[in-house]
């Protein structure tokens, strides 16, 4: 309702300025013709205080139209990232790992801030133009249509030069888009730490700077191709203005000396003129800004038309939530990665390899069925790259099974809202994400407005309170990019904390363990028995210590589960989790054997 209103002044302004930049001409020619001809004082002192009036009027809608596009171009700008932002977030997880960063960020910087102009520039001077311009000509006709037919015919010249530079303008403002949004995604790659850290390790600093000069070079030489285009047709426009006003000087002069015209008139024409000209030239470069904000609009509707590979049903239900935690079954999910044109844009990231078509090899998981027993523990083992950590990412939903049903307490979880599946499920990965933030923002994270002594316990039940309180402001403390000021070890501990403050009843640990000292794994292992207790957890691990106690332990091999049983029952088949075991866990036994993952149900 607000920027309704706000529209209707916009409206407002533009027509009183469209009116008032018509009437001072009329004016001017009153005061020579009725006042200083004359020599009429009074009638020249009088209509120059209503002319310095319809300035102050105009000045006002001037400042009237500033504010409302201002307003409505900002609305415009904040709408758009808001939904561009909710839309990519919704987007599955491949879209992410396939785009580039920094090419991402450009859209809502940049494109969104040029399609803000198609909206607010192009519509208040589109209205304002072909205002002005009617009512200044039919000022023209009113006073000399003699004159005003000579200016009309020069100008057709002014619109074919701004025809022929609009497509040029709009080819070369959406290659500079592009290469704008490479600069961000070069910058975006090696800005964070693990860039700049790979960079000075191979000595390639120098090499980097020659490639982004080089891609900063290609920048350049398209904004100066731009600055040209725009130039050329300021050029032509100042031209074809001298060249008609020299005529209708001309003309005017000639009618004034027959005495056909009137001093006053003549003088009110060549005012009127100047005014017919200035929303002509508006009027010839709309087409050229139009075609150029609208490459911002396409590149900014790119995005939000894109579909998300993972949608909510219309008919979604929660999930049920109860004392009990709920079982999770696998019934014949067969799992392949969406292809590249299928959740995201090649304008995003590197151009899709050819599709050569769907092969048995393409095939991550294959035919599984398999229960996760409710608050019991189910260990996933097996060789790198057999499909552990993708069973793990189509619980909650970060993909979707191709063929085949995820339950969760009965439900497919496609049937689930994602805001309660979500809820239901705490997850910690191998490589623990940190926000550059501080450590009380990340913890929060999990339980939105926790208490500091509920964020103490977590800290506490996940052994890393002792280094919370060593730092120098303690929770408050800026963790930097990714949390590179903690060490692997510390951050996998706030991810368990974070987790432990959630509170969840499936519980997922993708080797949350595997950046610990011996140490520090047994002692997080004593703090993750209360965290699984009760709980229904599913755990990938490549430790002994991980999987022995195990209620269900599922070896997974080539996207299939090859075994299942318990550590001694696997052991005793002598199949691949027996190989596992003495190529991969056995090494650990001795150290481990003696501590307890979970309480035995």
């Amino acid at each position: 309702m607000a920027r309704r209103w706000t529209v209707v002044l916009l409206l407002v302004g533009t027509v009183i300025d469209a009116v008032t930049t018509a009437a001072s001409p009329l004016l001017l020619k009153k005061i020579v013709d009725d006042g200083i001809l004359p020599g009429h004082t009074s009638v020249v002192i009088s209509l120059c205080l209503v002319v310095a009036g319809l300035s102050l009027v105009e000045a006002g809608s001037v400042y009237l139209v500033a504010w409302c596009s201002g307003r409505i171009g900002e609305g415009v700008v904040y709408d758009l990232r808001t939904n561009v932002f909710a839309h990519v977030q919704a987007q599955s997880l491949s879209f992410f790992t396939r785009t580039q960063t920094g090419a991402l960020i450009s859209r809502l910087n940049t494109d969104v801030v040029g399609a803000r102009q198609a909206v607010t520039s192009l519509l208040s001077d589109s209205l304002s133009t072909v205002l002005s311009l009617v009512l200044v000509l039919g000022s023209m006709f009113y006073l000399s249509w003699q004159i005003t037919l000579t200016a009309l015919v020069v100008i057709p010249l002014f619109f074919l030069p701004a025809r022929l530079i609009a497509r040029r303008l709009q080819r070369l403002s959406r290659r500079r888009m592009e290469l704008d949004a490479e600069l961000s995604a070069l910058m975006s790659e090696r800005f964070n730490v693990a860039g700049a850290t790979l960079a000075k390790l191979y000595g390639r600093a120098e090499q980097e700077s020659g490639l982004f000069a080089s891609k900063a070079a290609r920048v350049r030489d398209v904004a100066i191709a731009l600055i040209l285009q725009s130039r050329i047709l300021g050029v032509l426009t100042i031209v074809l203005t001298a060249l008609t006003s020299a005529l209708v000087y001309g003309v005017g002069g000639v009618l004034t000396i027959d005495g056909s015209l009137e001093l006053g008139t003549l003088v009110a024409m060549v005012a009127l003129l100047l005014r017919l000209y200035g929303p002509i030239n508006q009027l010839s470069g709309l087409q050229a800004n139009a075609m150029v904000a609208l490459v911002s609009f396409d590149r900014v509707f790119e995005i939000l038309d894109l579909k998300p590979h993972i949608g909510q049903a219309p008919d979604a239900r929660a999930v049920e939530r109860s004392d009990a935690a709920p079982r999770i079954t696998f019934e014949k999910v067969s799992f392949r990665y969406p292809g590249t044109n299928e959740d995201s844009l090649a304008s995003l990231g590197h151009p899709a390899p050819p599709n050569t078509g769907s092969t048995e090899e393409s095939w991550t998981l294959r035919d599984l069925s398999f229960d996760v027993p409710a608050g019991k523990l189910t260990a996933l083992v097996g060789p790198s790259g057999a499909g552990k950590t993708t069973i793990t990412q189509l619980v909650p939903r970060l993909y979707d099974a191709t063929e085949g049903t995820v339950r969760v307490a009965g439900d497919d979880v496609r049937d689930l809202t994602l805001q309660s599946l979500r809820d239901t499920i705490g997850v910690v990965t191998q490589d623990a994400h940190l926000f550059h933030d501080t450590l009380r923002a990340n913890l929060e994270y999990a339980r939105p407005g926790a208490s500091q002594q509920e964020l103490v316990d977590a800290c506490r039940a996940a052994l890393i309170w002792d280094t919370v309180q060593a730092l120098p402001d303690g929770l408050d403390t800026v963790v930097g990019d990714r949390g590179h000021r903690l060490s692997g070890g510390e951050k996998q501990r706030i991810a368990l904390a974070r987790l432990l403050l959630k509170a969840p009843p499936v519980v997922i640990l993708d080797e949350a363990t595997a950046h610990l000292d011996s140490d520090s794994e047994a002692a997080i292992q004593r703090a993750l028995r209360t965290a699984l207790a009760g709980r229904t957890s599913l755990v990938i691990a490549h430790r002994l210590s991980t999987v022995r106690e195990a209620d269900q332990i599922l070896v997974v091999a080539a996207g299939r589960v090859a075994e299942r049983g318990t550590h001694e029952e696997l052991l005793a088949a002598g199949g691949l989790y027996a190989d596992l075991y003495r190529t991969q866990f056995a090494q650990y036994e001795p150290l481990e054997e003696a501590v307890v993952v979970a309480e035995p149900h």
